[in-house]
């Protein structure tokens, strides 16, 4: 049987309790019960992660948060707000390498050719 989402459960000493319903009147012998040991006892309905008093007040607070129009989005709501490439600077770094390196094979190139003729390079 799938976890139920939305129930009536009972509350003694301020923490829940096993007994859980999906309607009221199913609960409440048990709640009279538990009430005779534990006076502030308390029946609430459980849905959406929170304790109402009543499936009414879940449903209007429900309605409330659907009527609500969204909070307006900052340029800071994104991770990585500037929108800038995580990768880039790995990219800019190999081609700082490359380009080094190229200088190096130049430099070296021009320096073994300099005492040769024009042309005399390999083909």
């Amino acid at each position: 049987m799938p976890p139920r989402f939305a129930y009536w459960t009972i509350i003694a000493g301020g923490l829940p309790t096993a007994f859980r319903a999906a309607v009221q009147a199913e609960l409440l012998p048990t709640f009279k019960r538990i009430k005779e040991k534990h006076p502030d006892a308390e029946l609430k309905y459980f849905a959406r992660g929170r304790l109402w008093t009543s499936p009414e007040e879940a449903r209007q607070a429900a309605e409330a948060a659907r009527r609500r129009p969204p909070a307006p989005r900052g340029r800071e709501w994104r991770p990585g707000g500037d929108h800038r490439d995580a990768r880039q600077r790995f990219t800019d770094a190999k081609k700082a390498r490359n380009l080094k390196q190229r200088r190096q094979r130049f430099e070296r190139r021009a320096k073994s050719q300099k005492g040769k003729p024009p042309g005399s390079g390999r083909r």
